[in-house]
């Protein structure tokens, strides 16, 4: 589908903040799409205070927040003067709960505004977000916040985020919104809902917004009909399971090949005639990274790509130095190769790990790993009573999770994401025995080939070097 008013490429929401502001201001300059990824951006703009805030960037963009009571609170406790990256431990912040704190509120709502007011500074192209689904209980202060920068996009996947078109209606016109929680073992008839209220946190403060575009991220025909019934959904990312992060599980029995990842058939392929039907703007995902797929796309009636791993080993991303160098070496150097684990990821989903050297994706480091759940964002809220909800996480001590009511057998082989992902963008935590988190680096199966970005003798490539590739081929009405 033609859209002169919609970008071709949408840049991916990868990780945690490896999709930061940098990377999507860069694309959107560009006259695409970029995406911040709004998973963890709490945790984000506490450890960011807590190295000083280098460049001020952070204290540019609170400038512009509309309350100045929560930067002055935020800053109070976590920002630390100076400009140097702390080699300690980084002090706690609030996990999320069903009735969070005022705190953690005004560190939710900060973040994301903070993150989409930095990748929308100084230019007028778009700038979406991305949330997880499977992560509920950030995601109203959360979209709240991106809502507040102005965001002109939401985007969101790894579950069925039917709900929030219309909690994106409610908070765009400063009204109550709530989003059920999936609660194990919960009455159908009794069930815990999550809300965020725009007057109650703003205060006199409280304006109307503009209601930013909803595109779920979906991979089958069958979500597509679904949505498409559904008002104020604006269009699809239809992925494939050649994406990176997390990926739909198989449709059918789960199947593992001969090296333990899933199998994926041809049920799994979406119907992109029957998608096209409905008449929806809509950009596929997985492997298209490729100027002849761009084009197959476009022929196939998408709107478009969207393109992660190609950007994530960009100089803009939030990829820690070390670990864009170590990647594109091996891409190469031929070496570079992805696991699609089904059960590293304490979400249940499948989640594609990088092998690198000295990271998370070694078993032994894995196994000599302490376990400890001390960010939460995968946590999986379960029923204590009718008014109580506990959280456990399969990645947390073994000992605790059986307590809170898990199977032993759901912990095997679980890592944790969240601490892994802040070391890969150099945030991660010195824990309290003194061990330094390790990286987990996630991509699509296409980093095998990131090095084709590069130009002549160089190391490094730009997104405008990956724009300029995808788009060689795309023929301008």
């Amino acid at each position: 589908m033609n859209r002169p008013d919609l970008p071709i490429i949408i840049q991916g929401g990868m990780g945690v903040a490896v999709s930061d502001w940098r990377l999507a201001r860069s694309v959107s300059r560009l006259g695409q799409m970029g995406v911040v990824s709004g998973t963890a951006l709490d945790v984000v703009l506490v450890r960011r205070l807590q190295n000083g805030d280098i460049g001020g960037h952070v204290r540019r963009a609170a400038a512009h927040f509309p309350m100045p009571d929560v930067v002055k609170r935020v800053f109070a406790r976590y920002l630390r003067q100076g400009g140097e990256t702390i080699k300690k431990r980084f002090k706690s912040h609030p996990m999320g709960r069903l009735r969070p704190s005022r705190n953690l509120l005004d560190l939710q709502v900060l973040a994301n505004f903070v993150e989409v007011f930095l990748a929308k500074e100084g230019h007028g192209g778009m700038v979406g977000i991305n949330l997880l689904t499977k992560i509920q209980a950030p995601t109203l202060p959360s979209l709240y916040g991106a809502m507040l920068a102005g965001v002109d996009a939401v985007l969101m996947g790894a579950g069925i985020p039917r709900e929030i078109p219309k909690v994106l209606d409610k908070l765009a016109d400063g009204r109550p919104a709530k989003l059920k929680l999936d609660v194990k073992d919960v009455d159908r008839d009794k069930p815990f809902w999550l809300r965020f209220d725009p007057a109650e946190f703003c205060g006199e403060k409280l304006a109307k917004l503009n209601r930013p575009k909803f595109f779920p991220i979906i991979s089958s025909a069958v979500l597509a009909k679904m949505f498409a019934r559904d008002e104020g959904v604006d269009g699809f990312i239809v992925e494939g399971p050649t994406a990176g992060g997390h990926n739909a599980p198989p449709r059918g029995k789960l199947q593992l090949d001969a090296n333990g990842e899933p199998i994926y058939g041809e049920k799994d392929d979406a119907d992109l005639a029957a998608i096209a039907e409905f008449g929806l703007p809509f950009w596929l995902a997985g492997s298209y990274a490729e100027p002849e797929r761009v084009v197959e796309a476009l022929e196939a009636g998408a709107t478009g790509v969207q393109v992660g791993t190609a950007f994530a080993y960009a100089e803009e991303s939030g990829f820690s130095p070390e670990v864009k160098a170590r990647v594109i070496a091996r891409s190469k150097a031929g070496t570079a190769e992805v696991f699609t684990d089904p059960v590293a990821s304490p979400t249940g989903f499948p989640f594609k790990v990088v092998s690198v050297p000295d990271t998370m994706s070694e078993q032994n480091l894995y196994e000599k790993r302490e376990r400890v759940c001390d960010l939460g964002y995968l946590r999986t809220p379960y029923r204590i009573d009718d008014e109580t909800v506990g959280w456990r996480c399969a990645s947390e001590p073994v000992q605790d999770y059986v307590r809170k009511g898990g199977d032993e057998e759901e912990t095997v082989g679980r890592k944790c994401v969240c601490n892994a992902l802040l070391a890969s963008i150099d945030l991660g935590q010195v824990q309290k025995n003194g061990d330094e988190e390790l990286a987990l680096v996630t991509s699509g199966d296409d980093v095998a080939n990131v090095a084709r970005f590069l130009k002549p003798g160089a190391d490094t490539y730009t997104a405008a070097d990956v724009i300029e590739y995808l788009l060689r081929d795309v023929v301008r009405s």
